[in-house]
């Protein structure tokens, strides 16, 4: 009888125990599966990519949401929708003052035929004069005040973080690697990544120390319209190598790298478009286009800017490789569309 009690005591026992352990397993599941869903980091799921980029998806309101940085090395960045107007509107330069004592000695550039350009070598008082004019046409694309309208505010993108590695871009410069002053008005370059969005992610969160590897886009415009900043802009992204940009005042482009050819990036904004599915991988001239989705969101992206239309080019165009074909399919007449409806260029009288 003792021997029964025994054994019906130790089995009591055990069946306790056994329900202890089950319950501390279920509860740490529980603790885990609700983390996962806190942190955004964990929680997004990409079905094309092998690996997670290190993106966080913020549902705030951009207007007033600031991002918090995901590692010590990541730079330092203002609220997202301030940042075009911040840096779009002004020069590309490290420091007021030395900003302000660029815009006295502007660096003049002679065209050839050939679209490359050299620094002029005309006497100090043809230069003195040309500095001048270039000065006087510079303040000239200044001066687009514009202001974003009711559609624009009532346009609401969903917007994420995900923070190139620090080897894929760098500072902008305030003079060439000729000493020559570098302080040309920003342009916003237009591309499109050619693979899907997860993949551009990871390959600019891979380290590259190879100069000739390293690239970047301060932004890009997901499929579905999704806001992607990557670089914050007032850094210099390596969107564009062996680049220039002809536009109204002439042939613009700055060597800031003495084994590299001179390109637009030190005085521009990369925003590139998710491609398609039917333009993956492939070098056709064209394919099915961008989504509606993408229009609105490019438009609500430089709407907050003050670059003149002028100002806003293509890889293709700038490109000087004969390589880049970028973006492909898309439709400008449309774009400038929806950005004149987002902003309006204020009246001066």
């Amino acid at each position: 009888m003792r021997f029964r009690v025994k054994r019906t005591g130790w089995f009591i026992f055990f069946l306790v125990f056994i329900g202890l352990i089950l319950g501390l397993i279920l509860g740490k599941a529980e603790f885990l599966q609700d983390g996962a869903a806190s942190n955004p980091e964990i929680a997004l799921s990409r079905q094309d990519s092998d690996f997670q980029p290190n993106i966080k998806t913020v549902t705030s309101n951009p207007q007033t949401a600031v991002p918090s940085q995901n590692s010590k090395s990541q730079p330092e960045i203002k609220t997202p929708a301030s940042i075009p107007e911040m840096v779009l509107s002004s020069q590309n330069s490290n420091s007021q003052s030395e900003q302000k004592k660029n815009q006295k000695s502007q660096l003049t550039l002679q065209t050839r035929s050939n679209s490359k350009t050299e620094i002029s070598s005309q006497n100090p008082k043809s230069q003195l004069k040309q500095n001048k004019d270039q000065k006087s046409k510079s303040q000239k694309t200044l001066s687009y005040p514009v202001k974003t309208t009711a559609a624009f505010r009532a346009y609401k993108p969903r917007y994420a973080i995900a923070w190139a590695n620090p080897t894929n871009f760098g500072e902008r410069f305030t003079k060439d690697v000729d000493g020559q002053p570098a302080s040309h008005q920003p342009i916003i370059v237009l591309h499109e990544t050619a693979a899907p969005a997860s993949s551009v992610i990871n390959f600019f969160q891979t380290p590259h120390d190879d100069e000739n590897v390293q690239a970047s886009y301060h932004t890009m415009i997901t499929l579905d319209g999704t806001v992607v900043y990557i670089v914050p802009p007032e850094k210099r992204a390596f969107g564009a190598a062996n680049s220039v940009f002809d536009g109204p005042f002439g042939s613009e482009t700055v060597k800031t790298n003495p084994h590299l050819p001179p390109s637009v990036n030190n005085f521009a904004y990369h925003v590139s478009l998710e491609t398609p599915p039917s333009g993956l991988e492939n070098n056709e001239p064209s394919h099915s286009g961008y989504t509606d989705a993408q229009y609105e969101s490019l438009a609500w992206l430089l709407a907050q800017s003050n670059v003149p239309d002028k100002r806003i080019t293509t890889h293709r165009d700038v490109d000087r490789s004969g390589q880049r074909i970028d973006p492909r399919s898309f439709d400008f007449n449309k774009f400038v569309n929806i950005l004149h409806s987002f902003r309006g260029v204020v009246s001066m009288n």
